[in-house]
């Protein structure tokens, strides 16, 4: 019997329920529209506590986004720039048999319009190179691992060269300095040895940190 048919069959039953048994049947109804009732109640409570949970606990997208780009951009060392991390003052051995540094604060980098970063350790009124002048210098370059990769002072005796003849960094970054001064130098990779960087010693991309003593200018 089809569920339509089945449901007239019955209500059919009941129109012709004697009288007597009316007083149980509408009990018994009442009773199960309570029951029903009751479930539909607890229903819509249990549904009003889910919501109001997940409302509590989970974080909308761009609370979440604001989280990450925060992580992002506080790394584990402090926001220091490439040319603050390892520089003429955070090793001894940057600092092993150079001359004297100017008392008072440590002075901060000054950049160039070619992104050179400099900062004068000894001033000097003595005279200033020129791109065409040959100079004499001691010096010590490091990477940014620290590790160092080239140094006159281990050699024992200045290095003389005409400043036409090295990287764009030193040849920018002598003139700044005067004859028996020091300067820290910070060299970005386009001005130092580039992409193919110097094979042994200095890798690809790789970005200078010199500090060098002009001795005298010839």
């Amino acid at each position: 019997m089809p569920v339509f048919a089945r449901l007239a069959f019955n209500q059919s039953r009941q129109d012709v329920a004697p009288s007597g048994g009316g007083n149980r049947f509408r009990m018994l109804a009442r009773g199960i529209g309570m029951a029903r009732e009751s479930r539909l109640l607890w229903c819509l409570l249990g549904c009003l506590l889910v919501v109001l949970g997940c409302r509590s606990t989970a974080k909308r997208s761009p609370d979440i986004a604001s989280e990450l780009a925060t992580s992002d951009l506080s790394p584990s060392d402090g926001s220091a720039a490439p040319w603050d991390t390892l520089t003429f003052f955070h090793k001894p051995e940057f600092q092993q048999g150079t001359g004297p540094i100017d008392a008072g604060d440590v002075p901060e980098f000054t950049a160039t319009d070619s992104g050179l970063r400099y900062r004068i350790l000894r001033s000097s009124g003595g005279k200033k190179p020129t791109a065409e002048n040959t100079v004499a210098v001691n010096y010590r370059g490091w990477l940014n691992s620290g590790k160092v990769f080239d140094s006159s002072y281990e050699r024992g005796e200045p290095t003389t060269f005409p400043l036409r003849n090295v990287i764009a960094g030193w040849t920018e970054g002598l003139q700044l300095v005067g004859e028996g001064g020091m300067i820290e130098l910070w060299i970005p990779s386009k001005l130092g040895y580039g992409k193919g960087g110097s094979p042994g010693s200095i890798p690809p991309h790789s970005h200078l940190h010199f500090v060098v003593e002009l001795i005298h200018i010839q």
